[in-house]
């Protein structure tokens, strides 16, 4: 067959996919916020949902440095900015979008599971708060990996990150790494809990209220599969690589070969996670009600109203009117 050089894909394929995410990233999370700005932040979802349109927007920004610095058309002095702040930047707001679609998880979860449960859990008041906090913890872990990538010599223009590093800046990394990996899989698996209960939930609901359920159920499937869809294509395979891809940076375990194997899995994975900004607001549309109205207000459009008719007669209860504007 025909064989594709390594340094070809990352120097050229690679980069080219993320001018791709980046245009289509950029120009969807520009509308969403645009969009957003007219959305009320009445309940707590809605400000969870403005919270990752700003994640993705400030990460979808980071991708011309990248991409400069992948494909080598720039001075190697620009590999030092990326790996010092702009990689630092896209990890921190990737983790901040991905705790946010948990906090959606757990909101939707308490709502329509436990509706009788008001707390000021679902006060606007209390996420604006758990949002700040977010923010601020996940800047904390990231900044340290900021400041310790301070070994730079003419002679250290290093394409490798880890390389740019002090001893406690490769520690920090590993450190920040694990937690970042952690805070992912624990949201995984709190979402698939969540939805889980949701589903059954919802499914209980349905058969008590049988009349024209079947529009009703169909859309809140595809609510709740769309959310989980997005985490097991984007995200999934990259956390699959990233912890033995952190070891084979720090420790002295791996030879050249699997070194190489595994920075082309990473390289390849975070790519489909870059992605995620393209899928987001794809998600906000089909999601949330009061997003998707004033899109269609926005763009001079008649929202389609005959299956809202018969989801409308469907709804016999105000637990599954909440659960369905976002699930």
């Amino acid at each position: 067959g025909i064989f594709v050089s390594p340094t070809l894909i990352t120097k050229t394929v690679i980069p080219l996919v993320y001018c791709l995410i980046f245009i289509v990233g950029l120009l969807l999370n520009s509308v969403a916020a645009w969009i957003f700005l007219y959305v009320s932040s009445k309940k707590s979802f809605i400000v969870y949902l403005k919270n990752i349109v700003l994640a993705d927007l400030l990460m979808s920004l980071t991708f011309p440095f990248k991409i400069l610095a992948d494909s080598e058309i720039a001075p190697p002095q620009l590999n030092i900015f990326v790996c010092r702040y702009s990689a630092v930047v896209f990890y921190t707001n990737m983790y901040i979008s991905i705790t946010f679609f948990g906090l959606i998880g757990f909101d939707r979860y308490y709502k329509i599971v436990k509706p009788l449960l008001t707390s000021f859990v679902h006060t606007v008041k209390y996420s604006k708060v758990v949002s700040i906090i977010i923010w601020l913890l996940l800047m904390l872990i990231s900044f340290p990996n900021m400041i310790l990538t301070n070994e730079i010599t003419k002679e250290n223009y290093s394409r490798k990150c880890i390389g740019l590093k002090s001893e406690l800046g490769r520690q920090w990394h590993k450190a920040s790494s694990y937690i970042c990996t952690g805070i992912f899989w624990v949201v995984f698996l709190l979402l698939i809990i969540f939805y889980t209960s949701i589903s059954k939930k919802i499914y209980r609901s349905y058969k008590k209220f049988q009349r024209n359920s079947e529009v009703t159920k169909r859309k809140t499937s595809r609510n709740i599969f769309s959310i989980m869809l997005v985490f097991v294509i984007c995200f999934v395979p990259y956390h699959l690589c990233r912890t033995p891809y952190t070891l084979s940076q720090t420790s002295s375990q791996f030879n050249c070969q699997s070194k190489t194997s595994l920075y082309y899995a990473k390289e390849f994975t975070l790519a489909l996670s870059a992605a995620n900004v393209c899928l987001d607001p794809i998600i906000y549309f089909f999601l949330c009600l009061p997003f998707k109205e004033k899109l269609y207000q926005k763009l001079h459009l008649q929202l389609k109203t005959s299956s809202d008719v018969e989801i409308s007669k469907s709804r016999r209860s105000n637990t599954l009117r909440e659960g369905m504007n976002i699930v």
